[in-house]
């Protein structure tokens, strides 16, 4: 098949060259692959290249923006659907396609899949059903036949597990639906009528006639230690007695009203979100080119009750009352049981490209833990300003790193309101790196203190202790 949906080389393997730049990471016999080109034929085929945007979640489709030339989302685990619906609402004229295993879709997504196929908005849903969870190891999975081993019912599922799911069945009997369809990969009639059921369900997005869904019974040779010829018989003589092919259900309706456009005009976002209009105070003279040119990175990691995303979502206020883009990722890790969890924070001259900080320029640390993990990967040159309280070794960091050890939690102890060290932390990251003026930061915090007023003396005061007890190491 020639067609400019498909990249002319995957970049996830060997960097896009050789023969590895040109497979995919399926494995042999894998009905993913399949899947895949049917569906790439179809936008083709519908001409809908430049209007489509993929939703893929955790699994074996994870990495399917690496394949296809289309909008690409990866979703949470099980939550494509929620997130086809935010592409769809916020601009209707995209087809959106949700792309999902039965590990995702029927067991962490079964929630998200029910109510957005109820919603009933235009939105395809491609559902591979191997029965198996793939990529993790060949655990059980919703839709793991009676008797059938994995790697979580070693000696078969029996009925204390509960029965198969039957997706298809269960979509079809909502009334959002317009079009429900199982197929299969086993044969060449079988693939026929999955490539035709696939385009079905675009088109009628395309026609703004409805929810489409459709499960392709698909082959996972390595889980079930088969070889691909014996994993198609496998589907043919077992699957199907279980999910039975077909039509579920196939409506002749009209196209629906057409989805509102959403207004993006910054005054009616402002009063919706309960902001306002006024330009906050700028206090520096231009970017910090003197840490990065274009794009700052920032990476602040500690325990829970630390105040890592607090002090996160500050530094991005912060530098957006500067007039810059500034994006801010939150990751809940392990942290109630001792862990790190961790902000990503971007700061951009003009836009943010991409919101991940995995190698930052600057790293606030407010345990050992995160110090540990993230020191290291701190770039050449940067800055690493931790909590000399309670972190008392550091690790390797790369050539030039700048180290600068202050006392968050003992500042904020003597202040009598430990929840204030973040703050401190804030101080003694503006006197290690000026990356905005003492002002910019004070400003955030009073704008943040608002409501709370007799806060805002306790924190500035916890600020300038920061600003004061930075000491290079």
């Amino acid at each position: 098949m020639t067609t400019s949906v498909f990249y002319d080389r995957f970049e996830r393997h060997a960097h896009g060259e050789g023969l590895k730049g040109r497979s995919t990471h399926y494995c042999p016999g894998c009905g993913h692959g399949l899947a895949h080109k049917f569906l790439g034929e179809s936008i083709d085929e519908l001409g809908i290249q430049d209007r489509t945007v993929a939703v893929s979640p955790v699994g074996c489709s994870v990495f399917l923006y690496y394949y296809f030339d289309v909008g690409n989302t990866q979703a949470a685990h099980g939550r494509a659907p929620a997130v086809a619906i935010g592409h769809k609402v916020a601009n209707p004229d995209s087809i959106v396609i949700s792309y999902q295993g039965d590990g995702d879709l029927a067991s962490i997504g079964l929630a998200e899949i029910v109510s957005t196929a109820q919603l009933g908005l235009p939105i395809t849903v491609i559902f591979v059903n191997n029965a198996i969870y793939g990529m993790t190891g060949g655990q059980m999975a919703p839709t793991t036949l009676i008797g059938q081993k994995t790697a979580t019912s070693p000696y078969g599922r029996d009925r204390f597990m509960g029965q198969p799911m039957k997706m298809a069945e269960l979509i079809a009997q909502l009334d959002g639906p317009v079009y429900v369809e199982r197929v299969a990969l086993f044969d060449a009639k079988q693939r026929t009528r999955a490539k035709k059921a696939i385009k079905k369900a675009i088109q009628l997005q395309a026609e703004n006639k409805g929810f489409a869904f459709v499960e392709v019974l698909a082959e996972c040779p390595t889980h079930l230690g088969m070889t691909p010829a014996e994993a198609e018989a496998w589907v043919k003589e077992e699957m199907v007695k279980n999910f039975p092919l077909g039509v579920k259900k196939d409506l002749t309706v009209e196209p629906l009203p057409q989805i509102p456009l959403p207004s993006f005009d910054p005054d009616r976002v402002a009063e919706t979100l309960g902001g306002t209009s006024e330009s906050a105070p700028r206090h520096a003279t231009g970017f910090p080119t003197r840490i990065a040119p274009g794009d700052v990175s920032l990476k602040l990691a500690g325990a829970g009750g630390d105040g890592a995303q607090t002090a996160a979502l500050l530094i991005t206020r912060a530098a957006i009352n500067e007039g810059f883009d500034s994006t801010h990722i939150p990751s809940y890790g392990p942290e109630s049981r001792g862990g790190t969890s961790y902000a990503d924070v971007h700061i951009a001259e003009d836009e943010v490209l991409s919101p991940a900080s995995p190698r930052p320029h600057i790293l606030v640390a407010f345990n050992a833990p995160s110090l540990t993990k993230f020191g290291p990967a701190v770039q050449p040159g940067g800055t690493v300003i931790y909590d000399s309280s309670v972190i008392h070794e550091l690790p390797h960091f790369a050539e030039g790193v700048k180290v600068c050890g202050a006392p968050f939690t003992a500042i904020a102890s003597d202040l009598g309101r430990s929840v204030v060290k973040n703050v401190v932390a804030l101080g003694a990251l503006q006197a290690a790196t000026e990356i905005f003026p003492k002002e910019t930061f004070l400003t955030a915090i009073r704008q943040a203190l608002k409501d709370k007023c007799a806060m805002i003396a306790l924190n500035e005061e916890a600020f300038n202790w920061g600003v004061r007890s930075v000491t290079l190491h």
